[in-house]
Parts: C-alpha cells; structure tokens; sequence
C-alpha cells in the first residue's frame, strides 16, 4: 500500500505531549483509477486506417485456359497518357509511324488541362463505349502525378483504362522531347 508519510518534528524540549498522528493518505484508489482510465482510452481509440485505393484488376486465368489474344485498340477510340519527370504529361493518340516530337503533345494537370484533353479525346472518339485511357509512367514519373491521373479517370468519368509500360518506340520520342525542351546551355564567348 502506497502512502505519504509526513514527520514532524518540533525540535524543543519541554513537556511531553500525546503525538498526533501524521495525516495518512493511500495513493492505491488513485492508481488503480489511473489505471483504469488508459485502459479506457486504449480500447475506445480508433487508430488511422490507411487510404486504399480500389483497382479493378483482371481475375488471374487459370493455367489451363487457352492464352487471349491480343487486343487491338482503335486509336480513335484511345488516348495515350505518358507521365514524365518534373509534373510534366504528354498525350497522343498516333502510331508507331506519326508519333514525333511536334505530335507528342504537353498539357499540364489542371482542369483546363488533362481534363479537357481528356475530355475532347472522348467526343471525337468513333464508339465512345470503348473509349480507353492507356496511361504509361515514365520511370522519371512521381507516384502523386499517378495518382492524380487515377483521380482523372474518376472526374471524367472513363471506366476503361490501363496502365502500361511505355513503349521503346514512345520513350525515345519522349527523351528527345523532354531533352529538347530543357534550356540551352549558353554559348561560350570566343572573343
């Protein structure tokens, strides 16, 4: 049992009178309702719950099954998304043979932006039930400009996407867009 013990002592000599007991106070209730308390809060404390993001992924084929063929998408019905370094996203909708640099177009991430690029790619599409977003992240992209391509889809309300890899062909139309829209460096003086 936990008490407080006080002593008094007075020190002086003279007539001896009856001692008072030092007042006595147990410390054990109190613990006890500490106790009780953090154990209280402990249960009834909900902890944060992680942010989940819900991907509709395709079921896994069985082992048997005979492989899909690949499937062809209209590139009318389609929009290229490639996501860069320094919050930069490009766009198209060409082929192998008329994608360069002038076609690979840049927009940026706002409304007037990704949005309405996304947005006008769907009205011209020839069968706008399969209209399908193709986003390809660059490995110099940032896992938020993913995201936020992801809350795109949402916004514009574009069910059929997929996330891929960005072609060989589309990535080096890519490095020379983005290495020629760096600054230059300036010229040295040959005076």
């Amino acid at each position: 049992m936990a008490e407080v013990q006080v002593k008094d002592s007075s020190g002086k000599g003279g007539k001896v009178r009856s001692q008072k007991q030092p007042p006595h106070v147990d410390l054990t209730p109190m613990v006890d309702l500490a106790f009780l308390l953090i154990t209280f809060f402990m249960l009834v404390t909900t902890f944060n719950k992680p942010n989940v993001m819900d991907l509709g992924l395709p079921a896994k084929p069985k082992p048997d099954a005979p492989k899909p063929e690949p499937t062809e998408i209209d590139l009318s019905n389609s929009i290229s998304l490639i996501i860069g370094k320094d919050n930069r996203i490009f766009y198209h909708q060409l082929d192998q043979a008329g994608l360069n640099e002038q076609t690979l177009q840049e927009t940026s991430f706002d409304r007037e932006g990704i949005t309405k690029v996304i947005e006008q790619a769907k009205a011209r599409a020839k069968d706008q039930t399969k209209f399908t977003v193709i986003i390809k992240p660059t490995d110099d992209a940032v896992y938020k400009n993913f995201v936020d391509i992801l809350d795109e889809m949402a916004i514009t309300k574009n069910e059929i996407y997929g996330i891929t890899d960005i072609k060989t062909w589309e990535q080096a139309i890519y490095d020379k867009k983005v290495g020629g829209s760096a600054p230059a460096a300036p010229a040295a003086d040959t005076n």
